[in-house]
């Protein structure tokens, strides 16, 4: 049985470093269609339609891009401190303890590391937006981030023990985690490497993830996997490799589920010769979106 989390209430936003913060704000402003949420120097902060302050977060930096940390909100102020205390105990770090944080959207934070080097930011009381809307062919909030694993067991116990996530579904490739109504949050590739797959971002409706696939073709961004409907989570998708091969995802639609959800195998999520999704229309995903799921490492 999965269940709802007693720590983290949802997945807020992504921090990354990138080699060049003019091409990055173009992008995610004029063709990806986030908005400019605050600036601080090296660092600009992008929000969607929704409440959250912001989705993402880049930050100026030389090299490759790289992902800096995964920020979830905690359900309460005490909850930083259990997690900072359950992360050390199942051998991870406490990289900041908890603290007043002092960047855009404020709040109380600690962040956390897994053995592996991947690093969680959880805040409590951080800015929300007070004109949350949803508007056509523009992300309205994060809907999940998918980090690779070279041991997806290990990596989901850490998961498990210090967010207090839980499993929705298990595929051949796959592990997804929920904390909220959502599906999930979070989810494991099953890889040989510890890099960031993707992250999606949630559109209104599968009209806007359509769109945002044409728009995105336009622009010069060609579809690299879709359109297509998962299994698990049941979500439309569109997949993108934008600059400095962050793959981005738009979705819509992901399933609502409670704790009487019973958590499907690797036998339960099996496709028929020559599909790779529910619609059966979409081809496989394309070399170049598998390269980039492995090219964005964690911050050492």
């Amino acid at each position: 049985m999965t269940h709802a989390s007693s720590r983290v209430s949802a997945l807020r936003s992504v921090a990354l470093n990138v080699p060049d913060l003019a091409v990055a704000e173009k992008f995610f402003t004029t063709v990806w269609h986030l908005q400019i949420a605050a600036r601080s120097e090296g660092a600009i902060y992008f929000r969607g339609t929704g409440a959250d302050h912001h989705l993402l977060a880049l930050h100026q930096a030389e090299g490759p891009a790289k992902i800096r940390c995964v920020t979830l909100r905690a359900r309460s102020r005490s909850t930083l401190d259990v997690v900072a205390s359950a992360a050390l105990a199942a051998g991870g770090k406490v990289l900041k303890p908890v603290t007043e944080l002092n960047e855009p959207g404020g709040g109380v934070g600690v962040t956390v590391a897994d053995p592996d080097g991947r690093v969680f930011q959880l805040v409590h009381g951080d800015d929300l937006h007070a004109d949350a809307h949803e508007a056509r062919d523009q992300p309205i909030r994060l809907a999940h981030a998918v980090l690779n694993s070279h041991d997806v067991e290990s990596t989901r116990g850490f998961i498990e023990t210090v967010l207090d996530f839980s499993l929705s579904d298990r595929t051949r490739i796959m592990a997804f985690m929920r904390c909220n109504s959502d599906h999930h949050s979070i989810a494991l590739g099953d890889t040989d490497n510890d890099a960031l797959n993707h992250i999606a971002f949630l559109m209104p409706d599968v009209d806007s993830v359509m769109r945002g696939g044409g728009r995105m073709r336009d622009a010069g961004y060609g579809i690299e996997w879709g359109p297509g409907r998962h299994g698990p989570g049941d979500n439309a998708f569109n997949y993108f490799v934008g600059p400095f091969d962050v793959v981005v995802e738009y979705t819509a639609e992901v399933e609502q589920i409670d704790d009487s959800y019973q958590a499907g195998q690797p036998s339960d999520w099996t496709w028929p010769p020559g599909r790779v999704d529910q619609w059966g229309i979409s081809p496989p995903p394309s070399p170049r979106l598998k390269d980039a799921q492995k090219a964005v490492l964690f911050v050492s």
